[in-house]
């Protein structure tokens, strides 16, 4: 009866003693850690309990079962992706705008600009970026490079735009395409609207890094973006004759583009000086350098690898070949600024649109069918509604009659093909594409996970950017234009497609055996299987080791015996 009584006591103290802890602790923040450690040992001393050191954790404050300081970060990082996807998603169509409706230029300026102004310019900003990365703090280098651009985009829509008339070299390019013929349209275009070119070159690599990232709330920031795009362009219906409706359109953009750029400044410092932020280890996990020469002995040497190669050049290559004809046709079609803005805008936002959808129907499709068809997807897409579009444009005059029934041209249709064409192969890609590419690189050993990944990324991604780009150029340069030279480039994506699908078939093959292997090797773990050893004998030749797990008696009878006495180990 004492000791239940000293029992009941002890309780008591304690309890007493964590309600006047939590009491001071709400009065006294300051002192309170001291105090709660000392209390702590001394009450756990006097009741012959062991001494704990530890401090009593106390409940965080939530919002809807998050908590607060997470919600501190998650908010400004959302608000921060959104608006940098909505500025590059009005910066991409405003560059199209640009250099394709531009006067002396056409879609046949964008191989030429993305492999020799482009490609140099972002190993020179590279260069520069790492330069500084070295010398400067994150924060100031997060300044450092988004206020230039910031100060562009502002500088481009008031003065740079309205005063092209006067610093565009137009009748120096005049008299070169007069003695070098009009198949040098696309390099000389680049000269003639140089300060257009500038415009394009510094907003291509932006924001691409951040889609992984984004997921189905970036989608949201890509269909508002299409809606302002489309808002803006419209403005010229309202305004009077004589007035540069594309002038006013611009003005608007890049203001909106300031305004975001100038948001994205205020969140971040918002984050770094109120959001208490994990501090990290300043110790890299290092990647292995390969060069290109060992990178190129690599992907040769491992199939599997070199199939997940060709997925993705592929991919690189046969969405630049439609992109760039289909911009050609889209010119055609809407050869005013604000027309092609315009449809731009819809564009835009119908991409948003469909790949919200797709993001939501690829863990489905994953589920229910597998790698496999989720892998094929992208190219079955790009090769229907490719054979579609050019079929448009080559067979366009005996596909008249048919078109012109339900109020179409060939050439109208041949847009809004290459339009579908566009889109579902974006949604696709970001939805399926992606995650097929890094799920392939799961069940690989770590040697050949990191050094596919790294072979990939020197090779595969800049061959499969600039190969479009080139074999544009050479075919504009040997047939004399992009029209020419459609039949040709619809015959090579034809060709690069159905490679396509070969590898993505063989990589599913070998796919589904590594990951068979992986769970019979799991498994096994599971059952606890024992493998067998393999030992040498006197003789020196190989035999089982006696008593091994797969063998556990040799006389059946004991062995059924003991099955229906008590449960064995499998």
């Amino acid at each position: 009866m004492k000791r239940k009584r000293n029992a009941s006591l002890k309780e008591f103290t304690f309890h007493n003693f964590v309600s006047h802890v939590f009491a001071f602790t709400a009065t006294n923040p300051t002192k309170s850690h001291g105090y709660l450690l000392l209390k702590a040992e001394a009450a756990a001393a006097a009741d012959g309990q062991p001494v704990f050191t530890g401090e009593v954790e106390i409940e965080k404050p939530k919002i809807l079962g998050v908590e607060v300081t997470t919600l501190k970060k998650i908010l400004p990082l959302g608000l921060m992706f959104f608006c940098i996807l909505f500025n590059y998603t009005i910066l991409r169509d405003t560059k199209d705008v640009l250099v394709v409706t531009a006067k002396g230029s056409s879609a046949e300026i964008i191989p030429f600009l993305k492999t020799w102004v482009n490609l140099p310019m972002a190993i020179g900003f590279m260069l520069l970026y790492t330069k500084l990365a070295n010398v400067l703090s994150k924060k100031a280098l997060f300044y450092t490079v988004i206020l230039p651009f910031i100060a562009f985009f502002g500088a481009f829509g008031f003065f740079l735009y309205p005063l092209s008339n006067y610093i565009h070299p137009e009748a120096f390019a005049d008299k070169l395409l007069n003695v070098l013929g009009p198949r040098f349209l696309g390099p000389l275009a680049i000269m003639r609207i140089w300060s257009f070119c500038l415009f394009y070159i510094t907003t291509v690599d932006e924001a691409k890094r951040f889609y992984p990232l984004f997921g189905l709330g970036a989608n949201v920031a890509l269909i508002f973006s299409g809606r302002t795009v489309k808002y803006f362009s419209n403005l010229r219906k309202n305004l009077g004759p004589g007035v540069d409706g594309w002038a006013i359109s611009l003005k608007g953009m890049m203001s909106i583009v300031v305004l975001m750029g100038f948001a994205i400044c205020f969140l971040y410092w918002w984050v770094n000086t109120y959001v208490p932020l994990p501090t990290r280890s300043k110790k890299k996990k290092e990647k292995p350098k390969m060069g290109t020469m060992e990178s190129i002995k690599f992907l040769v040497s491992s199939r599997y690898i070199r199939d997940l190669a060709t997925l993705v050049v592929a991919y690189g290559i046969s969405i630049n070949l439609v992109e760039v004809t289909w911009k050609s046709k889209l010119k055609a079609q809407f050869p005013s600024p604000n027309e092609y803005s315009s449809f731009m805008g819809d564009f835009s936002t119908a991409t948003g649109i469909a790949t919200f959808t797709m993001m939501l129907l690829s863990q489905y499709i994953f589920d229910k069918y597998g790698w496999g068809v989720a892998a094929k997807i992208t190219p079955t897409v790009l090769l229907l509604t490719g054979v579609g579009f050019f079929s448009l444009i080559l067979f366009g005059g005996p596909l008249a009659p048919g078109l012109a029934s339900i109020g179409m041209t060939p050439l109208l249709a041949a847009v809004y093909v290459g339009a579908m064409q566009n889109i579902f192969s974006k949604s696709a890609k970001y939805s399926l594409f992606d995650p097929c590419k890094e799920m392939a690189y799961i069940p690989l050993d770590e040697e050949t996970k990191v050094k596919g990944k790294a072979a990939i990324d020197v090779v595969c991604n800049p061959l499969g950017k600039s190969g479009g780009a080139l074999i544009q150029q050479f075919m504009i340069l040997t047939f004399g234009s992009l029209a020419n030279s459609t039949p040709y480039l619809g015959g090579i994506l034809l060709v690069i497609v159905l490679a396509w699908l070969g590898a993505a078939k063989s990589l599913d093959t070998q796919f589904t055996a590594l990951r068979q292997e992986e769970e019979l090797e799991k498994e096994m773990e599971r059952a606890a299987v024992k493998i067998p050893v393999v030992a040498e004998n006197a003789t020196g030749n190989g035999s089982l080791a006696s008593g091994s797990a797969l063998n556990p008696t040799t006389d059946d009878s004991t062995s059924n015996s003991s099955e229906t006495s008590a449960p064995q180990n499998i």
